[in-house]
């Protein structure tokens, strides 16, 4: 079984921002594969799905971006999923709008969502889809530019790299986490 947790912020006052494209992403996700995401169950949202590539588990956690490891690390204890079939995509504003990086393991950066499920699950072997919603204007406060809404301008913009993170899930899914890299990197 595998897991896709989306990371974002609960609550309908942030339903649009920059810091929940993580949640953008695993909402389209579940309508591509023709279902929705109603449960409730390890501190998360999740619905299960049957793919060619075995069972997934589509999670939004309930949590607040910067204790999302507190909803992996229930996730993990409670479905038995291993950290290393676990894949988290998330917002990066050193990334330019649109652009997707792939990885397999690593540091997480300046991304407190990303460093906490680190630090919860104690290991950095977990696979990512970083998906760029930068830059980050010179002049704006980091927590300010990622919790203010993204401009219908910019949704439009992500349509089509959303859809290429999806296609890129698909090959990570199937085991190709190297070519998926060296394809949409």
């Amino acid at each position: 079984m595998w897991a896709v947790m989306g990371l974002g912020n609960p609550g309908c006052s942030y339903a649009r921002t920059r810091h929940n494209v993580g949640f953008i992403f695993v909402q389209q996700l579940a309508e591509r594969w023709g279902t929705r995401i109603r449960k409730r169950r390890h501190s998360s949202r999740v619905v299960g799905v049957t793919r060619p590539q075995g069972s997934v588990l589509l999670v939004m956690p309930q949590t607040y971006m910067n204790s999302s490891g507190l909803a992996a690390r229930t996730l993990v204890r409670e479905s038995g999923i291993r950290p290393d079939r676990l894949i988290v995509i998330y917002d990066d504003f050193d990334l330019p709008l649109g652009e997707i990086r792939i990885r397999k393991d690593g540091s997480a950066g300046s991304h407190k969502g990303m460093g906490s499920i680190i630090a919860e699950l104690a290991t950095s072997r977990i696979a990512r889809i970083r998906i760029g919603i930068g830059p980050l204007p010179s002049e704006a406060d980091p927590v300010d530019f990622v919790l203010s809404p993204l401009s219908s301008e910019e949704r439009e913009k992500l349509a089509v790299p959303l859809g290429r993170a999806m296609d890129a899930l698909d090959m990570i899914l199937s085991g190709q986490i190297d070519a998926a890299m060296n394809r949409f990197n």
